[in-house]
């Protein structure tokens, strides 16, 4: 059975897609992002799905392309913000090695910019982006088998801390 050997989860802001790039880099294994997934697989871009369909449309794309990247994907693979908030994903999230990378708001404020790409931040950004981690982090922790806190650290730290937190990406 193929499987990933890390899954990333986290809010936006957090490092999720650049993290995973680097750590996958390191292992020498493939990376995938689900929301990429969803863009390809649909020729727009998420804030478009979002826009033009409704984020209820978005989520069952997003629900779809976790499932098929658990079951296909054998690196690292990142998953959207918000993917974590269907019961579907959270379940099949279960024995997975999943890496929440926490973010504090100020970090993520400065990471994201004013996310004029980003369909859940329109209006006041930093109230926005306070809500989503208030809101998220209790059900990124649910599925975390492993949690590294972001903030202040440079992307090469974060990765260092990944690989350590959990133990150089093999199964086991």
């Amino acid at each position: 059975m193929t499987a990933p050997r890390l899954v990333l989860v986290g809010t936006m802001g957090a490092g999720k897609t650049s993290v995973g790039r680097r750590v996958a880099q390191a292992w020498e294994v493939g990376f995938r992002d689900t929301d990429r997934d969803i863009e390809v697989s649909e020729g727009r871009s998420v804030s478009d799905i979002f826009v033009d369909s409704g984020e209820a449309h978005f989520r069952a794309l997003e629900r779809a392309a976790v499932l098929r990247a658990l079951a296909e994907h054998d690196g690292v693979l990142a998953l959207g913000g918000g993917a974590v908030l269907d019961e579907v994903t959270r379940s099949a999230l279960v024995g997975h090695r999943v890496v929440f990378l926490r973010v504090g708001l100020g970090d993520a404020a400065k990471r994201v910019g004013l996310g004029t790409s980003r369909p859940l931040l329109l209006g006041n950004v930093r109230g926005r982006i306070k809500q989503l981690i208030d809101e998220r982090t209790p059900v990124y922790e649910s599925v975390a088998t492993h949690v590294v806190d972001t903030d202040g650290l440079e992307i090469e730290q974060v990765v260092e801390q990944v690989r350590t937190a959990v133990g150089g990406g093999r199964h086991e």
